[in-house]
């Protein structure tokens, strides 16, 4: 029988995000791509850090960890390595991506571990009260600068091309058949998958609301944009602020990071028997 989004909704509540917030687009795309990609919710990790989109855990059946803030990537990894035959997701929000775990991002994606990296970048840090975030656009007035943002914000498309990101890709909270292929997509590649979602945040980003995101959104597919061609993706990702593109950017086939380690040679860790090492001579050697 096949699978819906309610085989992987948890029934001990519901989301308590503003109503219209970004975040429920994002977390019905995600379910939906799991339903589409017919995964077991018992062999799916859902990972997250800290802000409105880090709750998205709790709606989830699948297994799920809220972690610390910008730390949702290094603990996502951690996991892959010790369960690779899992489908791990990572979820944050641009702040926490981008400001706080921006050194775990560049890291993830030099190494290129198999999971996605979904963020919600509504441009500001919704958790606590509006205040800019590291993709806010300068000039933008928020509790933390009540005389404009000082700093250009952040590309972090330009930013993943530029650390040879293996999977670059861009979604919009409301189209939502684009963003479930785009997650069905970034689950199906080998590697590590960014996939960065413009997240209308109604209540403290009002500028940039759904109407803003879909007269300035276009596809990059059915631009016929090249997705193997990182010249060509990064003459995309530094288009003009008035514009932007959905889809997938970059593309391609690098080596895993857990084929890389020869101690996955015999599996995932989980089923590696333990039970006749001895790590007394370790104690010993780093012992006082």
């Amino acid at each position: 029988m096949p699978r819906s989004p309610k085989d992987y909704t948890s029934t001990e509540g519901k989301p308590n995000w503003c109503p219209g917030c970004g975040d429920f687009g994002i977390e019905m795309a995600m379910k939906q791509a799991m339903a589409q990609l017919d995964l077991d919710p018992d062999k799916v990790l859902l990972v997250s850090g800290i802000g409105c989109g880090a709750n998205m855990p709790n709606w989830f059946s699948t297994y799920g960890l809220i972690t610390l803030h910008g730390r949702a990537v290094p603990v996502a990894t951690g996991a892959h390595l010790a369960n690779h035959e899992l489908s791990v997701f990572a979820e944050a929000g641009d702040g926490d991506a981008y400001g706080i775990g921006m050194g775990h991002f560049i890291h993830a994606m030099r190494r290129n571990p198999n999971m996605v990296y979904i963020v919600g970048n509504n441009t500001v840090y919704g958790l606590t009260k509006g205040q800019i975030s590291p993709t806010s656009a300068k000039g933008c007035k928020g509790p933390s600068t009540p005389f404009g943002n000082p700093d250009p914000p952040i590309n972090p498309i330009a930013l993943a091309l530029a650390n040879h990101c293996s999977f670059v890709g861009r979604g919009y909270a409301g189209n939502l058949p684009h963003l479930v292929n785009l997650i069905k997509d970034a689950h199906n590649h080998k590697g590590f998958a960014l996939v960065d979602v413009l997240q209308p945040c109604v209540t403290y980003a009002k500028d940039a609301g759904y109407k803003y995101y879909q007269d300035l959104t276009y596809d990059l597919q059915a631009a016929g944009h090249d997705k193997t061609n990182p010249e060509a993706a990064m003459k995309r990702a530094v288009e003009p602020p008035e514009k932007y593109p959905i889809g997938i950017f970059y593309q391609d086939e690098r080596p895993l990071y857990e084929d890389e380690l020869p101690q996955f040679k015999k599996g995932a860790l989980v089923h590696h028997d333990i039970s006749k090492i001895d790590v007394t001579p370790l104690f010993e050697e780093y012992s006082f």
